[in-house]
């Protein structure tokens, strides 16, 4: 660092005759800034260090500058504006000492960005510190590249970089590599100037060379924009803030630059498929080589080029037969050699089972991938458990073989169900739902009914709707799917969802031989769980009740084998009914169910007066009802009984056969389906199930 020459005067200010405070140094600011107590004091001290540091500026104290450029970084990094500073970072840079250059080049990659225009100045220092005999200039310069590169600007060093790819010193290599994915993230269309310089370095022996050789020639194979895609102001997620939407030019130049990506992806794809056998013999080399204290982490030799390389294998191997043998036993070794005791090596061996599913592999490789996984879910970490599952997840949603491996773990999955992590209870929930089918669904149905009694609120909800889902698409019959719904209801509560109980009332339209059996074991849970909890229970019941209630008593005729034995009579359902509209807990919308239902069991139960008059007694009761519906519907009603004849049968039929939704999609059923069960249901479409 430059010091000031010795017997300088010290620059005095005329009015006050006092050091200006830009003399202090960097290490004296911050030790004022920490000794500041409040906001207000911090704030007061940076703005009097900021006069002072653009009074030196005015006065082009050139032996100044690198102190103040360092103390603007500071106040940078604390959020304060140094806007006024940047000219002195291209000034530094311009200089010839390697001391003021690093300072210049640190500070240009700290307080500008590639969207200021000041960067267009420096363009020229750049090119000149490339072509510079001290590797660290060039160094410098390549590292400001990579960080703050704009289209202009790569276009301008795309050569000089491309040729310090083949520089004699390893650490110039390295940092050209890594500027080199800067520039072709901008120009893509320069990809292909660094073809050569890229397949030289896999030749290399050096690991930090040979890891950014790896990655450039990763990013000019995937043909997409990730690497560095946080600092990347133009393409990735902070930069879409900067660009105008929907501008057609701007359109009509990203489409050009995609177009433009593909052709080099695919010219660098066909020309590194060819050194699949190198990049093998450089993870084999990791994998059984020497241990070397330089870069062993965690038991693994360089985990960290072991990933890039798999995940490169990964790219190559994808849609090509050829290259997915030559690298199959290579990745057969990494599965069954690599220890996933640490994070190293779990890392290595995930990075691997990714390079197998994404590959051509063979069945017994792909099953090799799954039971890492699986082991990976005995694991104590839960970081790993969770990457486990999300992999496994991928792995069944892309069917096949894959799918019935993974179902040999499914015991450990359903374990992760329980964990006491939200996360893993969530992804193995996932998890689940996907691993059920047609032969399995009798034994994981139970077990998520189970887990949906002791669930988290958050999950109750999905937990029953999925269950229904399930249940409706992979039941081994209408019966199973019977239980399992009633089941849901009394073990989900208030959480199961208005849609699946209009899906399965609209199943038991359709199932005659159904009904009796449904209304029986409804009714049968609606008295054992008669809580707060289970309305939307007891409303379907009452549904049920209402439409089937009369044949239901018929136990005899209807009962069905291995039925557990039920003594209902036209008392026990009339009772019920009359209970559950004369409780004032029960939501409105289940009375006015229990309402209708007993409206249409009066003329249904007409052999029995007493019963036929409790039922009219009952429905008649509510003309005076301070809720206008149940007292609209009581009115109406009561009409009905009084006219008689055919037009109480015509009013109080049954609902007939609704749409199921496995006929018409995801929709419960059709509109027309709907104002029916409203009407003739009894509100059921406004309420709990309809």
């Amino acid at each position: 660092r430059r010091r000031v020459p010795a017997g300088t005067p010290a620059r005095v200010h005329l009015r006050t005759g006092a050091t200006p405070v830009a003399m202090t140094r960097l290490r004296e600011l911050i030790r004022s800034v920490r000794q500041c107590k409040t906001s207000a004091e911090e704030r007061a001290l940076i703005a009097k260090e900021s006069a002072a540091i653009r009074a030196s500026l005015r006065e082009d104290e050139h032996f100044m500058r690198h102190r103040n450029v360092a103390k603007l970084m500071y106040m940078h990094m604390l959020g304060y504006p140094t806007h006024f500073g940047q000219m002195e970072c291209v000034k530094l840079i311009a200089t010839a000492g390697f001391p003021e250059k690093r300072v210049g080049y640190l500070g240009l990659m700290i307080l500008l960005d590639e969207r200021q225009e000041v960067t267009m100045l420096v363009t020229n220092s750049i090119k000149n510190d490339l072509g510079h005999k001290n590797h660290f200039i060039v160094g410098l310069a390549l590292c400001a590249l990579g960080n703050i590169c704009t289209a202009e600007m790569a276009r301008d060093v795309a050569p000089e970089v491309a040729g310090l790819l083949n520089n004699r010193n390893s650490y110039v290599r390295k940092k050209a590599a890594l500027c080199a994915i800067r520039v072709v993230n901008k120009v893509p269309e320069l990809a292909e100037s660094f073809l050569d310089g890229a397949e030289a370095l896999l030749a290399d022996r050096h690991h930090g060379v040979l890891l950014a050789a790896v990655t450039l020639i990763l990013r000019l194979c995937d043909g997409e924009n990730e690497t560095y895609s946080e600092t990347d102001y133009g393409g990735g997620v902070r930069g879409r803030g900067f660009q105008k939407a929907g501008s057609k030019k701007d359109s009509r130049a990203s489409t050009e630059r995609d177009a433009s990506n593909d052709d080099a992806s695919s010219a660098a794809l066909t020309r590194f498929r060819r050194r699949v056998p190198d990049l093998v013999k450089i993870l084999r080399a990791l994998l059984h080589g020497a241990y070397s204290a330089e870069h062993d982490v965690g038991g693994q030799h360089d985990p960290f080029l072991q990933v890039k390389l798999l995940r490169l294998l990964r790219v190559l191997g994808a849609g090509d037969a050829e290259a997915s043998d030559l690298m199959s036993d290579c990745l057969a070794n990494v599965a069954s050699n690599v220890n996933a005791g640490k994070n190293a090596g779990a890392a290595v061996l995930y990075e691997a089972v990714r390079c197998v599913v994404g590959v051509e592999s063979v069945g017994g490789l792909r099953v090799l991938a799954v039971n890492v996984l699986g082991r990976f879910l005995a694991d104590k970490d839960n970081n790993v458990r969770y990457v486990a599952l999300n992999a496994l997840a991928k792995v069944v949603g892309a069917a096949g073989a894959d799918a019935q491996a993974v179902q040999r773990h499914r015991r450990t999955i359903v374990e992760c169900v329980k964990d006491g992590d939200v996360t893993i209870r969530r992804s193995a929930l996932n998890l689940v739902y996907s691993l059920v089918n047609a032969s399995n669904v009798q034994t994981l149905v139970p077990e998520l009914l189970d887990y949906l009694e002791v669930a988290d609120l958050e999950f109750k909800a999905d937990v029953a709707k999925r269950v229904a889902n399930l249940c409706s698409k992979f039941a081994p019959s209408d019966r199973y799917r019977v239980d399992a719904f009633v089941t849901t209801l009394v073990k989900g509560g208030a959480f199961v969802a208005r849609d699946e109980c209009r899906s399965f009332l609209a199943l038991l339209t359709n199932r005659v031989e159904l009904q009796p059996y449904a209304t029986r074991a409804l009714f049968r849970a609606a008295h054992e769980a008669r809580d707060d909890a289970h309305f939307p229970l007891i409303g379907v019941a009452c549904w049920a009740l209402g439409e089937y209630g009369d044949v239901a008593v018929d136990v005899a005729g209807t009962k069905l084998a291995e039925e557990p034995p039920t003594a209902l009579t036209a008392r026990d359902v009339v009772d019920t009914l009359r209970s559950v509209l004369a409780d004032a807990r029960a939501p409105q919308d289940v009375r006015r169910v229990a309402m209708v239902a007993l409206a249409k069991l009066a003329p249904r139960f007409s052999t029995d007066e007493n019963i036929k008059k409790d039922c009219v007694d009952a429905v008649s009761a509510f003309r005076a009802s301070l809720d206008l519906e149940m007292q609209q519907r009581s009115a109406e009603f009561d009409r009905v009984f009084r006219v008689g004849g055919d037009v109480a049968a015509a009013t109080l039929e049954r609902v007939p056969p609704m749409a199921l939704r496995d006929e018409v999609g995801a929709s419960a059923s059709s509109a027309a389906d709907l104002r029916m069960a409203g009407a003739a249901g009894g509100g059921l479409g406004a309420g709990t199930a309809g």
